[in-house]
């Protein structure tokens, strides 16, 4: 795998379109209509990706479309792939989008994590307090870091990283259904909202990562 490009670099290269920078994955989603277009779809990446592109690519086909991942943000094979949807009179639907971690504030990281990681049967990424699903089904899980115990508040939420281009019409719409905005203090990075009783999540974007 070759050196990692920033999201903006990946973002600013052209042909790309298709495809948002999430976290640590470029994600695109190419609405096929189809299973049977869709394993067609699935079987043209499998001819794109080389034997050691094949590693870092994650494709979930469904009946009516395919969602595709990259766990490198690979300008060349990102066109690739766009170019054989082209092909295929697939289009891609970057509003559809996104990913979601669920995060646990902890006091101390280092004696929890053993817990979620063997209850969740996930894996550590690097010694990171992060943990993600080695068949890359589940959302990640993740620690947060927090000074003192809230015990009267809720201490895991919701992580869900759109396409920054989304970010604003996804919270305006978790607004208008009863939602509250409880800090932009980290904004574009991420916002906190919170639903009528409190229960909060984050939307978050690549920017400012």
């Amino acid at each position: 795998m070759t050196v990692q490009i920033t999201a903006g670099e990946f973002h600013a290269a052209d042909g790309v379109e298709d495809w948002r920078c999430l976290y640590h994955v470029v994600s695109a989603y190419f609405r096929t209509g189809s299973l049977t277009k869709g394993i067609a779809f699935v079987d043209e990446i499998g001819r794109l990706a080389g034997g050691a592109e094949q590693q870092y690519v994650n494709v979930d086909l469904r009946h009516v479309g395919v969602t595709v991942s990259l766990l490198s943000r690979d300008v060349a094979l990102a066109r690739r792939i766009s170019a054989a949807a082209r092909d295929l009179d697939i289009p891609a639907d970057p509003t559809a989008v996104q990913l979601v971690n669920v995060t646990l504030d902890a006091l101390v990281g280092a004696d929890v994590l053993p817990f979620w990681r063997a209850l969740l049967g996930y894996r550590q990424i690097d010694d990171d307090d992060y943990l993600a699903d080695p068949a890359r089904r589940g959302p990640g899980f993740g620690l947060q870091p927090m000074d003192a115990g809230r015990p009267q508040r809720n201490r895991m939420h919701l992580d869900v990283a759109v396409p920054h281009d989304q970010a604003e019409a996804r919270i305006a719409a978790a607004l208008a259904a009863g939602g509250r905005l409880v800090s932009d203090a980290h904004a574009p990075k991420w916002w906190v909202l919170a639903d009528v009783e409190g229960n909060e999540a984050c939307v978050a974007t690549w920017v400012g990562r």
